[in-house]
């Protein structure tokens, strides 16, 4: 059974910093693409950054230069580090994979909030 656990959410003032961490169990980790969402109340989930098996990378437009993602294989552990952060990032952040692209695995979700 797949499950994917975030952590590492909070509140913090507009230009600091968190790193958030996606702990993956029941799946074979270093062969997924593995994405970090992001949702705000009445808006749709938005894609904020993807990395795949081969450590490529993209991003959203609106969170290039400032949002990093990464993973450890070894600890089975995606991470993504929010840099220079503002209040439009205030969303709840969502770890997101899928199985050939047919079923879809999410993690609770974890709420980060940047005040101004």
């Amino acid at each position: 059974q797949v499950q994917l656990v975030e952590s590492g959410g909070g509140l913090v003032q507009a230009g600091g910093s968190l790193t958030l961490s996606c702990a993956a169990s029941g799946m074979i980790f270093s062969s997924k693409t593995m994405d970090w969402y992001r949702q705000t109340p009445g808006k749709q989930r938005e894609l904020v950054a993807t990395i795949n098996s081969a450590a490529d990378t993209n991003y959203a437009d609106s969170v290039k230069g400032r949002f990093t993602i990464s993973r450890d294989n070894a600890k089975n552990t995606m991470y993504l580090q929010m840099n220079s952060l503002k209040p439009e990032d205030t969303a709840v952040y969502y770890c997101h994979s899928t199985h050939r692209g047919i079923n879809h695995f999410w993690g609770q979700g974890t709420q980060v909030t940047v005040s101004s």
